[in-house]
Formats: C-alpha cells, structure tokens, sequence
C-alpha cells in the first residue's frame, strides 16, 4: 500500500548522484520491495544535483510509482545533504536509507523492521559479503570501522552502510554537516538509542561508477574528531581546553623549574638554555587553550539560548 492521508508507517530515503544507468531498475525494484511489506509508505528520492538526467528518471517514478516523491538539490552538496533533506520531509515512524546504485538489496529493508520490532532505534546493515574491491575499499573501510567503534563506543562491522533504519524521534533531531551520515548510528546511541546489526545482501555494481567514493577519508576523520567531541565535551567545552592547557602550562612550568635547577646548581645561565624558551612557549599555549575553553563555554551557553535548546535528549515520559 502506499502513502494514505493518515500517519504513514515508512519512509524511505534514497540520495541520488548521477545514476540515470540504474535508476530505472533500482525503482521498479524498490516498488516491489515496499509493496510487500504490508505497510503505508512513501519514498523519498533526493537528486543531489546530478548533471545527467537521474532527476527526470525519479519524476518519472513519481508518475508510476504510489507514495513515490522527488526532491532536487540546486546543487551537489554531497551525500549527507541529501539524506539530511530527505530525512527532514520524512513522516514515517520509521525511516530507512539506502543507496540508488543498486549495491543495496531493497529487501533487505523488511529485515531491518523485522529486527526492529525486537525493541531496537537503530538497525544497521552490515554488507559482511560485500563486493567491492579489497584494497581500494574494504580494507580502508575495515580500518575506519574500527577506528569509529573504538573512538565512539558503539560497535558495529560496517557504518558506511547506506541501507540503515531508524525510529524517527532518535534521527529527525540529528543535525547533519561534512560526511556525518555515517556516524547517525553513534550519534543516536548518544541520545540513548538501542542500536543493532543485520547482515545485508550487497551486490557487485554493474552499472556506472561509485560517486561517493574512498576521497572522503580524510573528511570522514576529521567527523569523527567532532563527533567525539559533540559526545564528551559538547556541555562543558572548558574541560577538554582547560585540560589540555592545564597540561601545558604544568609541564612549561616543570622545564622552567629545570632550567632554575640548572642555574643555581650547575651553574649552566639560562641564555645559554634553549629549554627555558620552550617552557614560555608552552605556557603561553597553556594559557591560550584556557582562553579558547572559556570562549567556547560562551558560545555552547548562546547556542542552547538561541536555539531553544536543552542539553539532554527525553526519550520517554509518564504521565503527562
């Protein structure tokens, strides 16, 4: 069944970045997948401002497919805006994504539910056959997996996975930039999510070429930095700054005792010490990072002002 004028069970959104060659079967197929499922739903296909013709492909679906809706981005700005864009016209309960390139089962999506219904926010799909290069994608994409399970504490074998599901309350308040889609599973878990894994049929691409590809590393690193960050410092900023400056100043102010040390006893002048310079440079670093720790406090206490904003997350109430 499709969308109906009630509340709609589904959503499904879909990014789409120059797949005109498999779009026309990843629709037909994503039709069927929804279809018997047995629920009310709607998918989402986000043109994220492809320069073929992908967007008169998805108007095409809107016309062909029930439930079936198009959103075109003015320009390419990237694989988390699209979602992002997505996610944000969504209605369902529960949200589902996944990739247009046909690497993605459809199905696979019923798995995800199913696994949901067992009580969890958040299912992941684990491509654990997944047919891609070993050298220039799995294996850097084993390394990142399991730097992000280290840095963030939450487990999973495969957070770039498209194909992920989610309750609408733990991913319609994330507020996504650079590449963070792929951390959404860790940023729900923050909020205090029930986070799971299902392995997903992945399949080899036989059309066209990966558009979101390995040139993301280094920005998905430099996610993970802020990520870390949003998760044990957001609220009090000063103690990862005044930290890390405290640590500073101390140890300038343990070479500058050494190099006094020196002097009185060993008679070496100080001029004659280069260690005494690196003790001011260390201290001043110190006294800077404190500065920044107490300007960054400024700027969190604006943010939650501004926007409304409390530090917590509710996920449930009784009662009221």
């Amino acid at each position: 069944m499709g969308i109906s004028a009630g509340d709609v069970e589904l959503s499904v959104v879909v990014p789409v970045y120059n797949e005109k060659e498999t779009l026309p079967e990843f629709g037909a197929e994503l039709d069927s997948a929804l279809r018997g499922l047995g629920k009310s739903y709607e998918a989402i296909l986000v043109d994220d401002g492809s320069r073929d013709a992908s967007f008169d492909e998805i108007e095409g679906f809107v016309r062909r497919y029930p439930g079936f809706k198009a959103v075109r981005l003015g320009r390419n700005a990237g694989q988390t805006a699209a979602l992002s864009a997505g996610i944000a016209r969504a209605r369902g309960r529960f949200i589902a994504c996944l990739d247009a390139d046909g690497q993605n089962d459809p199905r696979d999506i019923g798995a995800l539910l199913g696994k949901m219904s067992q009580g969890f926010d958040v299912v992941s799909g684990w491509r654990r056959e997944r047919k891609d290069p070993w050298l220039s994608r799995r294996l850097p994409s084993r390394i990142a997996n399991a730097l992000i399970s280290r840095v963030t504490g939450v487990p999973l074998h495969d957070y770039g996975c498209t194909l992920k599901a989610y309750r609408a309350e733990f991913i319609k308040p994330l507020r996504l930039y650079g590449e963070m889609h792929r951390f959404i599973p860790a940023l729900s878990a923050f909020l205090g999510a029930k986070i799971a894994e299902v392995p997903v049929n992945h399949r080899p691409r036989v059309k066209g070429r990966s558009k979101y590809g390995i040139s993301r590393t280094f920005k998905v690193l430099l996610d993970l930095l802020t990520v870390k960050f949003m998760d044990a410092y957001l609220g009090k900023p000063i103690y990862f700054f005044g930290g890390w400056g405290a640590a500073m100043g101390a140890l300038g102010a343990l070479m500058a005792a050494f190099t006094l040390y020196k002097k009185f006893f060993l008679g070496i002048y100080v001029k004659d010490q280069p260690l005494f310079q690196v003790s001011i440079f260390f201290a001043l670093i110190g006294f800077m990072l404190i500065l920044l720790g107490l300007m960054a406090e400024v700027v969190v206490r604006i943010y939650f002002d501004l926007k409304d904003k409390s530090p917590y997350f509710v996920a449930q109430t009784s009662g009221f």
